[in-house]
C-alpha cells in the first residue's frame, strides 16, 4: 500500500477533528448552474458575460478548480468571482493509493463537517471514478459501511461534480499507473443512495455529460447510476431519456431474505423492483446491471443462484456479483471461492450473463464508507493523528 500525504484538519493544530456543524447545504458553486445562469451570476457580480465561458472552460476543459490558476481573468475580477461562484466545497482529509498507483480513495470533509468519499479506479483502457451523492445513507442495508452511519445529508449538484472534477484531474496528470490519462468513467455507487437525492443526481449527469465548456463532456452510456429500489424514482428515471446505466443493488432474489439484507425492500417488493428495472431496459436498450454481494452463508446458496437464474433468463439484465468487503467488527463475510465459482456456473448454465466484481482497495478500506466510519469514530474517541490511522 502507498500512504499518500496526510492533510491536516487545521493548519495550526493538524491532528485536531473539527467539532461537526450542522448539516447544511453549501454555497452556490458554478457547477451548480447550466452555462445561461453562470452568465446572469457574473453579469450579476458586474462582470461581462464572457466570464462564464472562461470560468467554464478552465473548469470543466482544463480540470482547474483553483481560480488563482486562472491567470486570463483579472486579479480584480477573481476574488468576487471566487466567493460567489468558485468556493471550496471539498477539503482533503485523507487520501490513499493501492494496486500500485491504480486505485486512489480520497476521503473529503464539506463546509459543515460532514465526511464522503471518491475513489478512482485505473484499468489498462479506461478510468472510472466512484462517486457520493449523500453525505452517509439512509436505506440501512445492515453489511454496508455506509447504512450504518445514517444519513447526514444530501450533496448538492456542484459537491458531486466536484468531486469528479478533481478525479478527473488526477487522471490527467499521470498518477494513475497504466491507465489513460482521461476520465472515461462514472458510477454512483459512493456513499448515498443515488436516486433519494433525485433531482441533484439527475442535474449532476446532465453537467457531467454536457460539451464542454458547459459540462465535462462524458458520454451519458458511460454513467452508471445504482438504486437499491426506490420504484417511484426509477420509474421517474425511464422519463428522463437519459442514456445511462442503471444497477439495481439487489443481493437477494427472495423477498424473505432481501427484506432483511435492503430494508427498502419491505416497501418495494422484489418483483416490483425488477419490472421497474426491466421498463427502464426496455425504453433505454441499455442492459441493467444486478449488483449482488456475495454473503457467506447468507445469500450464496446453490438455490438461490438458480432462483436468480429463472427470474433473469431472457431478460437485458447483466449480473454482477460483488466479493463482500468485511468492514472491522462486522458479522458479515465474503462468500469461500469455490461457493462464488458455483454461484457464477449456475447462473451462466441459466443463460444470465455473469461477472465477478475486480476486488479493489481492501487495504485502504476500500468498502463504500470505511473511511469515513474510521474518521468519525477516532473523532468521537478524542481523535488520534491521522497519519498513525493511516499506517
Amino acid at each position: 500500500m502507498t500512504i499518500l500525504p496526510v492533510i491536516p484538519t487545521s493548519p495550526d493544530q493538524p491532528d485536531a477533528v473539527p467539532t461537526r456543524r450542522r448539516p447544511s447545504m453549501p454555497p452556490r458553486h458554478l457547477a451548480d448552474l447550466d452555462l445561461a445562469a453562470r452568465k446572469a451570476a457574473v453579469t450579476t457580480l458586474g462582470e461581462p458575460a464572457f466570464r462564464a465561458k472562461q470560468l467554464s472552460t478552465h473548469y470543466f476543459g482544463r480540470l482547474v478548480r483553483d481560480i488563482d490558476e486562472m491567470t486570463d481573468l483579472p486579479a480584480a475580477s477573481r476574488a468576487r468571482l471566487t466567493d460567489d461562484l468558485l468556493p471550496t466545497l471539498l477539503t482533503p482529509v485523507r487520501e490513499l493509493a493501492c494496486d500500485d498507483g491504480a486505485t486512489r480513495k480520497t476521503l473529503w470533509r464539506l463546509h459543515d463537517g460532514a465526511l464522503v468519499e471518491s475513489v478512482l479506479m485505473g484499468y489498462p483502457d479506461r478510468v472510472t471514478a466512484c462517486v457520493s451523492s449523500q453525505a452517509g445513507c439512509g436505506m440501512a442495508c445492515p453489511f454496508c459501511a455506509t447504512g450504518q452511519q445514517g444519513l447526514t445529508r444530501n450533496l448538492s449538484i456542484a459537491e458531486i461534480v466536484d468531486q469528479v472534477v478533481y478525479l478527473a484531474g488526477v487522471a490527467a496528470s499521470g498518477a494513475v499507473t497504466g491507465s489513460p490519462p482521461r476520465l472515461s468513467r462514472v458510477v454512483f455507487m459512493g456513499m448515498g443512495e443515488p436516486l433519494a437525492n433525485y433531482p441533484r443526481v439527475i442535474e449532476a449527469v446532465r453537467r457531467l455529460t454536457a460539451p464542454a465548456p458547459e459540462g465535462l463532456g462524458l458520454s451519458q452510456r458511460h454513467i452508471t447510476v445504482s438504486t437499491v429500489g426506490l420504484v417511484p424514482a426509477m420509474r421517474r428515471l425511464i422519463a428522463e431519456e437519459l442514456n445511462v446505466t442503471l444497477a439495481l443493488s439487489l443481493h437477494a432474489p427472495d423477498d424473505d431474505l432481501r427484506d432483511e439484507l435492503v430494508p427498502v425492500n419491505q416497501r418495494w417488493k422484489v418483483a416490483e423492483v425488477l419490472d421497474a428495472a426491466f421498463d427502464y431496459a426496455a425504453r433505454t436498450g441499455r442492459r441493467i446491471s444486478i449488483e449482488y454481494a456475495l454473503i457467506r452463508d447468507v445469500n450464496d446458496q446453490p438455490w438461490r443462484a438458480d432462483l436468480l437464474g429463472r427470474i433473469l433468463r431472457g431478460k437485458l439484465a447483466h449480473v454482477n456479483l460483488i466479493p463482500l468487503n468485511p468492514t472491522p467488527g462486522s458479522k458479515w463475510d465474503a462468500s469461500p471461492k469455490p461457493v462464488e465459482r458455483e454461484f457464477v456456473h449456475r447462473l451462466r448454465a441459466a443463460g444470465v450473463a455473469t461477472t465477478v466484481r475486480d476486488t479493489r482497495g481492501r487495504e485502504i478500506d476500500g468498502a463504500c464508507g470505511q473511511l469515513a466510519a474510521g474518521e468519525l469514530t477516532e473523532a468521537g474517541a478524542g481523535g488520534a493523528a491521522d497519519a498513525e490511522v493511516a499506517r
